[in-house]
């Protein structure tokens, strides 16, 4: 597994996002629907797969809210393995409460259903009045301090130098570009324009393949190494191997995220991981000994 760039995610990854991204999608959900989702709920939506974009996560965690109030009792566990056998993501959860309820209590669901005001209570709780203002460019629906305040930096100055000096760099990642820029800004890592991705830079998103073999195909890499906190991102490793298959494409799992400890561990290794390492500070010394 000796390669010639690395790729990183941000979330979980570079900043620790617990008290921030995952903090604002469960209390989206409590300011518009009063109702409340664990941590491990939340989870449970990112391992189905095909919600890279939060504010998608967020959506259809309402949509599993609503469905229970018409009925719905199934829990969060059979709901995102319901999205995961559909192929994840939102139109998958979508198609699980079309199926589960009536005409009548599904039209109910989508009538009650609002994701551009989740959409605007996400960004308000995430970003704070102030940069609310500056990059939505209207006013917030409510005053606050934001939660981009809180999130710890996870990996050290040293740690991405070494990385930096030994291969080229790039990060993929499934923030809005102006977020990537403020959390990349507070790791102290500056990555050009053409060695990232970010969600304005394409649609599909990951797993999809394609910003992870477009990258390989910039450095010209033969071997890429993609570390991320959620099994989407082994999987977009997956993915690039079998859509790229002149390159070699491994996915490291990284425990400082919503996996955790040995079952996350075993959960990367079933989703496809060439590795899993505790932190993104000990990449340098797992390449370094393979």
């Amino acid at each position: 597994m000796q390669v010639d760039a690395v790729v990183l995610d941000i979330d979980g990854v570079l900043v620790d996002v617990a008290d921030s991204y995952r903090r604002a999608i469960v209390e989206s959900i409590e300011r518009v629907y009063e109702a409340t989702l664990s941590p491990d709920a939340i989870q449970a939506f990112k391992d189905a797969g095909g919600f890279n974009n939060d504010w998608e996560l967020t959506y259809a965690a309402a949509l599993f809210v609503l469905a229970g109030r018409e009925g719905y009792d199934a829990d969060v566990e059979t709901f995102t393995s319901g999205i995961a056998e559909a192929g994840g993501g939102l139109s998958a959860a979508e198609s699980v409460v079309e199926a589960a309820l009536s005409t009548a209590e599904h039209d109910r669901v989508r009538a009650a259903w609002d994701p551009s005001r989740l959409r605007r209570v996400f960004q308000a709780l995430y970003l704070g009045s102030d940069r609310y203002r500056a990059l939505e460019g209207e006013e917030p629906p409510f005053e606050s301090r934001g939660y981009i305040h809180d999130e710890p930096v996870l990996a050290t100055e040293g740690a991405l130098k070494r990385l930096a000096s030994a291969y080229d760099l790039g990060v993929l990642t499934g923030r809005p570009a102006a977020e990537a820029d403020i959390a990349l800004d507070r790791v102290g890592l500056a990555v050009p324009d053409d060695h990232r991705f970010t969600m304005d830079d394409w649609e599909e998103g990951k797993p999809h393949p394609h910003a992870l073999v477009t990258l390989a195909e910039r450095f010209d890499a033969d071997r890429v190494a993609f570390a991320g906190d959620t099994l989407d991102d082994v999987r977009t490793a997956v993915n690039a191997s079998e859509a790229d298959p002149g390159r070699e494409y491994y996915g490291i799992g990284v425990l400082t995220g919503g996996l955790q400890g040995s079952e996350g561990r075993e959960k990367f290794v079933a989703a496809g991981a060439a590795a899993v390492v505790e932190t993104v500070n000990d990449l340098s010394a797992l390449f370094g000994d393979l």
